[in-house]
């Protein structure tokens, strides 16, 4: 701004006093259709004074560099590396905990497992080598079902319904290591339920009998077979139940009569004819049959109640089978009424001679109670004979009347 506050306008010029070309600092300057390109660039001054020349730089010396240009060098050179080396580090620790989930869980190797000898898994392991499963072929048909060792002269036992409609050539036995030998039936007792199988192979390691009159309700039991066609199966419980009456047909309608063991221990189709244990891996039953919700087809399954012939009577019959082909039956001398009265097992005849006869028994009169079990049907006397031995020696209490009666009554088998 000049004198009286007009604005000065000021033309560069060259060194030799001609109009200087402007700078053009845009790209597209020199084409620009807005702009005059014989105008000069006009600087417009807000006052008199020209600006300050701009000073000197100074001139970097030709040869290498200074003390101080080396310092500098030497700080950048250390402060690198220093951050080169903490970055590689924080790089490492970053790049390790990644794959490190933070938490260790679990310590130390793990130990070898320490089982008891007394233990189920040790049980199972000794007597395992003594199962079977058990299958037959009738026509199309094929049953299975399970069963177990009794002499290493090859016998083995089963439930008679598991070959019910087979041969007795058309039967093969599986072993735990899962090889098969052909079985011939020994024998067979459809009223027990019974079954005696032999087959020709040497080895064999047969199963140890308990006693059955032993058990006591809430003993321990482990359950062996084959249960819907999985050998091998493993179940366990406890005895809730001893001399359960229980009666049931075969095909051909033949009454089965059981004073059986009634267990928890899961037993299903298939498991038919398997070993019941204790736990010091005695067989102390033969589990035969189920209760289920629904009395026959396929739906049938385990409930938690299952029954087991007891050992001792299964022992029996089974020496019967294989000594004389046949079983015999304990039995009292007495024909018995289909239905009783007011409860209790009615008289129908009494064999002259017979156990009951021998101990004044009379036709008509109605037991009542057998040993220390309350008699309510026919088929509970029944089943609970069959569970003695003959020459077993029995307290019967019986209804005469008016008149309650008890007597001794000495146990027989029957002369088939």
């Amino acid at each position: 701004m000049g004198p009286g506050g007009r604005e000065v306008h000021h033309t560069m010029t060259d060194g030799l006093g001609r109009p200087k070309k402007p700078d053009v600092w845009w790209s597209e300057g020199a084409s620009d259709p807005w702009r005059n390109p014989e105008t000069g660039a006009v600087i417009v001054s807000r006052s008199g004074v020209a600006e300050p020349p701009p000073e000197p730089q100074p001139t970097l010396p030709a040869l290498g560099p200074s003390r101080s240009t080396t310092m500098v060098a030497l700080i950048a050179l250390i402060t690198g590396l220093l951050a080169g080396g903490l970055g590689g580090a924080i790089g490492y620790v970053a790049a390790t905990r990644g794959n490190d989930p933070g938490v260790v869980i679990g310590g130390g190797s793990p130990g070898a497992v320490a089982r008891p000898p007394d233990s189920v898994s040790a049980l199972v392991k000794r007597v395992m080598p003594s199962v079977v499963t058990v299958r037959g072929v009738s026509g199309q048909a094929q049953s299975i079902g399970s069963g177990f060792i009794i002499s290493a002269e090859g016998y083995l036992m089963t439930n008679e319904h598991v070959i019910v409609d087979v041969d007795d050539t058309d039967v093969t036995v599986t072993f735990h290591d899962f090889t098969t030998a052909k079985a011939e039936v020994v024998g067979r007792d459809p009223e027990s339920d019974l079954a005696v199988l032999k087959v020709d192979r040497t080895g064999l390691r047969p199963v140890t009998f308990g006693d059955s009159d032993a058990v006591e309700i809430g003993d321990p039991v482990v359950a062996i077979g084959s249960p819907l066609a999985l050998p091998g199966t493993v179940t366990a419980g406890i005895v809730s139940a001893l001399d359960r009456t229980i009666e049931t047909h075969d095909a051909g309608g033949t009454p089965r009569y059981y004073a059986a063991i009634q267990t928890d221990a899961a037993v299903n189709r298939g498991s038919s004819g398997g070993p019941l244990f204790d736990l010091s891996g005695n067989v102390i039953g033969v589990n035969s049959v189920i209760k289920s919700m629904v009395e026959t087809g396929e739906e049938g399954g385990n409930i938690g109640i299952a029954f087991a012939i007891p050992i001792n009577q299964a022992s029996r019959i089974a020496s019967d089978l294989i000594d004389r082909g046949k079983a015999r039956r304990t039995v009292i001398g007495a024909q018995l009424d289909d239905v009783a009265g007011a409860g209790g097992a009615r008289l129908r005849t009494v064999e002259a001679n017979g156990p009951a006869a021998v101990a004044g028994m009379r036709t008509g009169d109605i037991i009542v109670r057998f040993g220390s079990h309350l008699i309510d049907k026919p088929q509970d006397l029944i089943a609970l004979i069959r569970r003695y031995d003959p020459g077993t020696v029995i307290t019967v209490t019986y209804r005469r009347g008016a008149e309650t009666e008890s007597a001794s009554v000495t146990l027989v088998a029957d002369s088939k």
